[in-house]
């Protein structure tokens, strides 16, 4: 029997579809536990293919001043700094892929064709993105072969991380970002007979042809840059199979990766050094495999020496099943990473997302860590954001790889839900949740280890409530009664909301997951839930 075709029978047996709908006992929860030892834990940084040409656009640029981008994650807890170089384009003057500026006129008008299709509002960023890329690789400057000999040189880990399917704009194909290939090759598409959404226009890894267009730029990849590990993308943007293919792509995708193992380990011996490969997919088992991500079987065969478990983007997700995980890694030598995104939906129709700030990427750290993780992963955690006063982002990259540094911290836990399910796959999400006077209402929540002291509050978020109608409501965490101490204001992140605050007990709080039961004593909609340790 395949690889896939054993883990999909594991999966059906109900291990990983019961960390996805919290079935998981309790007491199953903590044995699966595993602390993991604070010199292992790390963070990663995710620097994309178009922030730093848009955010540096119009400045000259040198080689030593974008070399020192890097330095600013010198002594954090950053281990890892994961580059990307392309999106369905490359970002530098590739020869087997267009590169960004293909097509660009650098003295032709915003309006030209390359940028025509574009959002007039938008044209001036694209255009800065592209310019800054072009101008630089015209005079012979290569920004990740900079940033990788700058990595090493004050102690960082340069990865590259190549993505796999990126479809940005594809319901424009007229689109500035889009290669020739795939506006070529409307057959290679992963859902010809239809357009719902962005992944239906996605290449299908089915066909022979797109492996090998993808295989040529890993290829190229390794021949021009000495990385020290290179990590493949499935998740930007994780549909790579035509619907009901899922489970025969699994397998070409376990070939696909032998096929880059194999080319590293050619490398490493010309390089004299040890080449590591990684893969991010989705963030719970079954939904991976559903989507023929066999990271398992990559693991066991040896294959992989990391694995991002992850959200694809609509939200940070807390609650990804990390013991599960690394129980089905058990034996392996694979490092596991929870991704974190920047978004914080608590449910997918939340109008205006707001960013995560220091005390929300603090709770989903320390519980994704006390769940065994051996890295937390930052996902579109720009140096945008150094001047948010709400990222507090130097504090955050010396802060959220380790349980130590944590400790102690305030920390907010936010029930948010998971973004991304394979075809078919009900999904789900705890809220919105309308109340009705007398009908309890419960939610539960992952929040790492137990605080050792100041003070826990349960905050909801209920549209539709005033102060005097939240004053009798009854709220209890883990049966302990909750006192209601008055409407608030949600800042860090900013939440346009009511919002309403119960101190709750510090010695009623457990260590992993918490349990909030409501009972109403009016009605209302209630759309954010987090518990705050403060």
């Amino acid at each position: 029997m395949s690889g896939a075709m054993t883990r999909r029978n594991l999966l059906e047996a109900g291990l990983c579809a019961a960390a996805g709908t919290g079935a998981v006992s309790a007491g199953a929860t903590q044995a699966r536990k595993r602390k993991m030892p604070d010199s292992w834990t790390a963070l990663c940084l995710n620097e994309d293919d178009s922030h730093y040409y848009y955010s540096r656009a119009g400045q000259k640029l040198d080689a030593e001043k974008i070399a020192s981008w890097v330095d600013q994650y010198a002594g954090t807890q950053i281990r890892e700094l994961m580059l990307c170089p392309n999106c369905m384009r490359a970002s530098f003057d590739s020869k087997v892929w267009d590169p960004i500026w293909k097509g660009y006129d650098p003295d032709g008008p915003d309006d030209q064709p390359l940028l025509a299709s574009t959002n007039p509002s938008d044209r001036k960023g694209v255009r800065g993105w592209i310019h800054t890329a072009w101008h630089l690789a015209h005079e012979g400057v290569d920004v990740y072969k900079i940033w990788i000999e700058r990595a090493r040189h004050v102690g960082l880990s340069p990865w590259l991380t190549m993505r796999m399917n990126d479809i940005h704009n594809v319901d424009d194909e007229k689109s500035f970002i889009h290669s020739e290939f795939w506006r070529a090759n409307p057959q290679f598409r992963r859902v010809p007979y239809r357009f719902t959404s962005w992944p239906d226009r996605a290449f299908d890894y089915g066909r022979p042809e797109v492996r090998a267009y993808h295989f040529r730029l890993i290829e190229e990849l390794a021949e021009r840059y000495d990385f020290d590990g290179l990590e493949l993308d499935w998740m930007r943007f994780g549909f790579h199979f035509r619907p009901g293919r899922e489970a025969e792509g699994a397998e070409l995708l376990t070939q696909f990766t032998t096929d880059v193992r194999r080319l590293l380990d050619g490398w490493e011996k010309r390089r004299k050094h040890r080449i590591r490969l990684g893969a991010r997919v989705a963030s719970r088992p079954a939904t991976a495999l559903g989507l023929g991500m066999d990271a398992v079987t990559w693991a066991h065969r040896g294959l992989i020496d990391m694995l991002v478990v992850t959200p694809f983007w609509a939200s940070i997700e807390p609650d990804m099943p990390i013991e599960i995980w690394r129980e089905l890694l058990q034996g392996t030598r694979t490092r596991l990473a929870a991704g974190l995104e920047l978004l914080l939906r608590p449910h997918p129709g939340f109008a205006n997302p707001p960013y995560n700030s220091l005390e929300t990427v603090r709770g989903a750290a320390a519980s994704l860590l006390d769940r065994g993780a051996d890295r937390i992963y930052l996902f579109n955690y720009f140096d945008d954001h150094a001047g948010d006063p709400d990222m507090e982002y130097a504090t955050l990259l010396r802060e959220c790889g380790k349980a130590q540094t944590l400790s102690g911290k305030p920390r907010r836990h936010v029930l948010t839900y998971s973004d991304t399910f394979a075809p078919g796959e009900p999904s789900a999400s705890a809220l919105p949740v309308s109340c009705s006077p007398g009908q309890w209402r419960a939610f539960r929540l992952p929040t790492g280890p137990k605080p050792s002291g100041g003070r826990v509050e349960a905050r909801f978020g209920i549209q539709g409530a005033t102060e005097s109608d939240v004053r009798g409501w009854e709220v209890r965490l883990n049966g302990a009664p909750c006192s209601f101490t008055g409407r608030i204001s949600l800042t860090k992140p900013v939440v346009n909301l009511p919002a309403f605050a119960f101190e709750a007990p510090v010695g009623a709080m457990e260590r992993g997951y918490n349990l909030l039961e409501l009972l109403p004593a009016g009605a209302g909609q209630i759309e954010w839930v987090e518990i705050a340790a403060l």
